[in-house]
């Protein structure tokens, strides 16, 4: 047993770097931008054309790019450069989702840029959703389980507290949190 366990770490460790570009290296070739020095850890993404990683960004574990449709003009899931993802984010993108150099988006936060259409005689699964881009200005900080929703721009230096759920647009250098979320304060040197 001694033996596998060795073989297991020597191969681990003499192969790593291999292992760590794999997954880069496949993303690209489906059609993926990524950047220099970009880390992807294990992310689910229904179609790599769509996203852009910019330089430098670091994405933890189980993070999920879903666009859903086939085509549309240029990346609809756009991470500019140095943003950091916490593990098991969603991206529930029709339109477009931005995010500005600098960010940080807390571990389990959903982004969805759609809803349902609502009105009776017709199913809701059949009805045209309504769509809205999603920007998340420069260094903002979006804390843990946030949830942003269709239409929402995120002013720069903006911090947005744990489980918020932001349906409206936030100014820049403000802290909103709550369910919806408010104001809470502004930022200070």
């Amino acid at each position: 047993m001694k033996f596998f366990h060795k073989l297991f770490y020597f191969l681990r460790f003499k192969f790593l770097p291999f292992f760590k570009y794999a997954n880069i290296t496949y993303f690209k070739f489906m059609g993926m931008k990524i950047g220099k020095e970009s880390y992807l850890k294990s992310p689910f993404i229904t179609w790599p054309h769509q996203v852009r990683i910019g330089n430098y960004c670091n994405l933890e574990h189980h993070i999920i790019f879903k666009f859903d449709g086939i085509w549309c003009k240029g990346e609809s899931i756009i991470l500019k450069d140095n943003v950091f993802i916490g593990s098991n984010c969603e991206f529930n993108i029709r339109k477009k989702i931005i995010i500005g150099n600098n960010s940080l988006i807390g571990s389990g936060s959903r982004f969805i840029d759609h809803d349902h259409g609502i009105n009776l005689g017709e199913l809701i699964r059949n009805q045209l959703c309504p769509e809205k881009e999603i920007i998340i200005g420069e260094d903002v900080w979006v804390g843990c389980n946030v949830v942003i929703l269709k239409g929402v721009h995120i002013g720069d230096g903006a911090v947005i507290a744990a489980g918020a759920v932001v349906n409206k647009s936030i100014p820049p250098l403000e802290i909103w949190g709550g369910v919806p979320a408010k104001k809470i304060s502004n930022r200070k040197k």
